[in-house]
């Protein structure tokens, strides 16, 4: 079957299947369609047929773009997918993948559509996207501090679920944007404002249900613990679909404290630079129940600098320690609100305290769509003052870009570097994201954002990693190495970049456990036989 192309196995089956009358072949999207409808074993319950939407569908569009979070990568140019399914049950994945391995088409898989560059919704060659949404329950058993959650799940819907089944006595270690599907951000890594505390999402992950390229529905267990070391933070994309993951819910107090200080020039007489050194000398060695990011940009040719936080306690404490720490902020009794695990969700949404109900963060559907280029860096050693300038300079020049410097330490340092696939854990003071948006479509305003990123980006060569120039998987960003089908050396390129030496490892798992390359996307784990 491998030997055979797409059209000449439609031909083929065409000419089976209407042996007189000359007439058209049937359109892959047809043959897809038929195929997965015919699968074996179904769910009578749930007819895959209901759930299958082709660009004849009238959902089509709609349910394509409903997941969508970077409009560079849909327009009415973009080659559009085959089919989509949204399964709504196992046997769903199973037709899937096997119906796009008989016919040789890729498989995208999207969980909540936040990778950076689109690669879950878009490909230069024919495809079919496998969309979670439907799959979503979360079932939490307080008595063990464990859920079961579906990939489709997105963070807001488990946080919530947590917070109401847990008398807000209980949270999870992951990311601030509720929005996030819990497939892919798990996958990759898995990070938040309570990292510093108790690691990555991967670090409290004790279980998953995964779908395999034979269409096995296995778990850790019969998975094996070389693909489920794997799984968390080597991106499962490259491996497997993840139906679920068993999580162990960690404690929250009753109170925790946020703040955001925000300075334009100087605070209290302190310039931001000085600001800038001295968040460096402590962001990462404070309290494990501190987390500070320190969010830098410009506008009006003017250097603005934030830092947010949270402390996993009361305000008389969190002040006791910034005032010993980082006395230069000038933190005040009046810039601190206490408040539940839960509601400190929306504050790191820039929603004011009390302005809306916790439930906004069940919103799956953002109000605005927008254009946007993300790329990630490590920092090892601290940047000097005439570096920091140096940088302010570059960021008053280019004013589309901003930097959130996300501070390791605590629980990061102490987790060895090949427990799980994620690799970037002691020796890092601070992860950097670079952002750019914008809000109207057109060549030359793309060209003009994606070169002040990159001039941003350039200019901090001197002061982040090297060798390899470390990046983080979940802030995708093909610009550092992409090929289709990759052959070892070509993913070495963006894999030690990536993870590091656990690049190696992760392409002897890929290689035992999808030998024919069939769970493959620009940045997959390649296999070893194409060294």
């Amino acid at each position: 079957m491998k030997s055979l192309t797409i059209h000449t196995l439609i031909t083929t089956i065409f000419l089976i299947s209407i042996p007189t009358s000359f007439a058209l072949p049937p359109s892959l999207e047809n043959v897809f369609a038929q195929c997965i409808t015919d699968f074996k074993p179904s769910n009578p319950k749930s007819p895959i047929k209901n759930f299958m939407y082709t660009q004849q569908s009238p959902n089509f569009t709609t349910i394509l773009n409903n997941y969508v979070r970077n409009l560079r990568y849909f327009n009415s140019t973009s080659h559009k997918p085959v089919a989509i399914v949204a399964a709504a049950d196992v046997t769903h994945i199973q037709a899937t993948i096997n119906c796009a391995k008989k016919l040789n088409i890729q498989l995208r898989i999207r969980s909540g559509g936040h990778d950076y560059d689109g690669l879950s919704y878009s490909s230069p060659v024919d495809f079919v996207v496998l969309d979670m949404f439907n799959l979503r329950s979360i079932k939490i058993n307080p008595k063990l501090d464990t859920a079961w959650v579906q990939s489709g799940a997105v963070l807001g819907e488990i946080y919530y679920g947590i917070a109401n089944k847990t008398n807000n006595l209980r949270g999870f270690p992951a990311g601030v944007c509720p929005g996030l599907g819990a497939g892919g951000h798990f996958s990759g890594g898995g990070y938040g404002n309570m990292m510093r505390k108790y690691g990555l999402s991967i670090d409290n992950i004790i279980d998953a249900k995964i779908i395999d390229a034979k269409g096995r529905l296995l778990n850790r267990s019969s998975m094996g613990e070389d693909l489920f070391w794997a799984l968390r933070g080597g991106g499962a994309a490259s491996f497997c679909v993840v139906f679920a993951w068993k999580i162990k819910l960690v404690p929250t107090p009753e109170k925790v404290t946020v703040f955001n200080v925000d300075t334009v020039g100087n605070r209290g007489g302190v310039n931001t630079t000085e600001l800038a050194a001295k968040w460096q000398e402590i962001a990462d060695k404070i309290d494990n129940d501190l987390f500070i990011r320190l969010t830098l940009g410009a506008s009006n040719k003017t250097l603005k600098a934030s830092f947010m936080g949270m402390y996993l306690g009361n305000s008389s404490k969190l002040l006791e320690i910034m005032n010993a720490k980082f006395p230069q902020l000038g933190l005040n009794k009046t810039d601190c609100i206490e408040m539940k695990w839960i509601e400190s969700v929306l504050f790191w949404l820039n929603i004011p305290p009390g302005s809306a109900p916790t439930t906004v963060m069940l919103n799956r559907i953002p109000q605005k769509q927008i254009y946007l280029k993300r790329k990630s860096d490590y920092v090892q050693k601290p940047i000097s003052r005439a570096g920091l300038e140096a940088i302010f300079k570059v960021l008053i020049e280019n004013q589309n870009v901003t930097m959130a410097w996300n501070p390791y330490g605590g629980r990061m340092s102490e987790i060895p570097s090949t427990e799980t696939a994620f690799p970037h854990r002691a020796g890092n003071m601070f992860k950097i994201q670079y952002s750019s948006n914008w809000f109207v479509p057109g060549e030359a305003v793309a060209k003009d954002c994606l070169s002040q990123t990159e001039k941003v980006f350039e200019a901090m060569s001197p002061y982040v990693s090297k060798n390899p120039r470390e990046a983080f998987l979940n802030y995708r960003d093909i610009d550092i190495g992409k090929s289709l089908n990759s052959t070892y050396d070509e993913g070495k390129v963006y894999g030690v970049k990536y993870f590091k030496n656990n690049f190696d490892r992760l392409v002897k798992v890929k290689s035992r456990v999808d030998p024919d390359n069939f769970f493959r996307y620009e940045q997959s784990i390649p296999l070893l036989s194409s060294h």
